[in-house]
C-alpha cells in the first residue's frame, strides 16, 4: 500500500487536541486493512518524525434515523500514534 492510502485523515476533536498537548499523541483515521507497522512507517515517511508506539482500534458506525428511514454510518479504523519526545505534527501551521 502507498503511505497516502494508509493515512486517510487526522481526527481533530477536543480529546485529540488534549492528547496532542499532554502526551504527544496524534490520532488518524487509517485504512482498515493496515497494521501497526505499516501505519508507523507511513507516519514516519509522510511527516518526517519518529514514532514511539501505535495503538489501533476498530470504530463501529452509528445507527442514524431520519424519520422512518434508518441508516448506518460506516465502520472505520482509528490509530493513536505516540511520537518521540521533541517531534510534533502541526496540522494548522498557518492559521
Amino acid at each position: 500500500m502507498i503511505q497516502y492510502e494508509i493515512i486517510k485523515r487526522p481526527v481533530i476533536t477536543e480529546k485529540t487536541n488534549i492528547q496532542k498537548e499532554a502526551s504527544n499523541q496524534v490520532t488518524f483515521e487509517v485504512d482498515r486493512r493496515a497494521n501497526r507497522i505499516e501505519i508507523q512507517r507511513a507516519v514516519e515517511d509522510i511527516f518526517n518524525v519518529k514514532v514511539a508506539a501505535v495503538r489501533t482500534m476498530q470504530v463501529k458506525g452509528k445507527v442514524k434515523q431520519r424519520g422512518r428511514i434508518v441508516g448506518r454510518r460506516r465502520d472505520w479504523k482509528k490509530a493513536i500514534v505516540t511520537l518521540m519526545p521533541g517531534d510534533r505534527i502541526d496540522f494548522f501551521e498557518g492559521v
